[in-house]
């Protein structure tokens, strides 16, 4: 019984309880029955002595009493044998009717039992790290199953209030540390302009803007994250293909520096949603398919019904099992974290994940079969 349901081995277990509880009463009722019938012989020999019997052998044209009892006896032992069998083979048919009764009154009453358990698992499949206000709220007696999805329902408060507070802090975070990365990039650019300054200066005042500039744009992406996970507090209609459209354009320039061809195939489509978001999600695929590519190779950006959203690109063979950690914040191809790679934070294919499930709609890859990566976004319409 391993691959079957509860609901299942709580009918099986509802039945088989109900027909041993069956065979038992039939048993006991045939017992019954049987010690109650008289014994043919003796019933035959007493009343054939008595003048009763002795009546009923003149009737039967004056037979002597030898007769008689083997007459009596006969009939005795053949209504004896025809009722028990009658109540055997009537008990075993009600057995069954009432079994099959109870199997399916067993199966209706477990799944009515088992509902709240149905509930506590639809409600925790619907469960996302940004939609956490989901709640049970079982009615009924204090007994285990309301227990139990008051304490799920408990669980749930804990882990809103523990996501509401983490997105906060990365937010607020990364909006405080803006200010100081502009100052200081500011002050380098100031020290760097004075024409007095020796080259290992400039070197190191070059340096310092790369990594001030790497700082920024991982800081930015936290912000977009953060609030992408916060979901969105109003919709409007937007048109994906032209954003899509202007996405392409502005980052026209970029293309041609790493000799990347772009191609589009952009139908009408609009969505529900934040055109900030929108844009942001298209630009961080455009973007990665231009920057993780080769020489000479090129990106394909599509927009259709469904998935709404499609970008191609050329490049290095990406594993089929480095897919997954791709969408994880500060990784990257080949497994590494937050360092390896200074052209991006880190931070491009989560923002889009976050992006489309804060839409209602969701974010896959694969790898291209020459190599590169396809990621394809799903959105509802508007």
């Amino acid at each position: 019984m391993k691959g079957l349901s509860v609901r299942t081995k709580l009918t099986a277990w509802y039945g088989a309880l109900f027909l041993l509880a069956g065979l038992v009463l039939v048993v006991i009722n045939y017992l019954l029955v049987q010690s109650t019938l008289p014994d043919p012989a003796r019933f035959a020999t007493t009343s054939v002595a008595g003048d009763a019997a002795f009546g009923v052998a003149q009737r039967l044209e004056t037979l002597s009493p030898a007769p008689a009892v083997q007459l009596v006896r006969g009939s005795l032992l053949e209504y004896r044998t025809s009722t028990l069998s009658t109540l055997v083979v009537g008990s075993a048919i009600a057995l069954v009717a009432t079994a099959a009764l109870a199997v399916l009154f067993g199966w209706l009453m477990a799944g009515r039992a088992l509902r709240p358990l149905h509930d506590i698992t639809s409600a925790a499949r619907r469960l996302e790290a940004g939609k956490l206000d989901r709640r049970i709220n079982l009615e009924g007696p204090p007994d285990e199953l309301k227990e139990l999805a008051d304490t799920f329902d408990g669980m749930l408060d804990r882990l809103a209030e523990s996501f509401d507070s983490q997105k906060r802090f990365v937010a607020n975070a990364s909006h405080e540390l803006r200010t100081p990365l502009a100052v200081q990039r500011t002050l380098v650019e100031v020290a760097m302009a004075d024409p007095d300054v020796p080259p290992e200066l400039k070197k190191l005042g070059t340096h310092l803007l790369h990594t001030n500039e790497r700082s920024e744009r991982m800081i930015e992406g936290l912000l977009v994250l953060a609030r992408s996970d916060r979901g969105l507090h109003a919709r409007t209609p937007v048109r994906l293909d032209e954003v899509a459209a202007a996405v392409v354009r502005a980052t026209a320039a970029q293309a041609e520096a790493a000799g990347v061809t772009v191609e589009t195939r952009l139908r009408p489509r609009t969505v529900a949603g934040d055109p900030v978001l929108l844009e942001r999600l298209v630009t961080n695929l455009v973007v990665n398919a231009i920057t993780y590519n080769a020489s000479g190779g090129w990106v394909y950006v599509e927009v259709r019904g469904d998935p709404a959203l499609e970008v191609r690109n050329s490049g290095p063979v990406v594993p089929p099992e480095a897919v997954p950690t791709l969408f994880e914040p500060f990784r990257r191809l080949g497994g590494a974290e937050r360092t390896g790679d200074t052209r991006n934070a880190g931070l491009g294919l989560s923002i889009v994940r976050s992006v489309a499930q804060a839409h209602g709609g969701r974010a896959e890859a694969q790898p291209g079969r020459r190599g590169g990566l396809v990621v394809t976004v799903r959105l509802p319409s508007s």
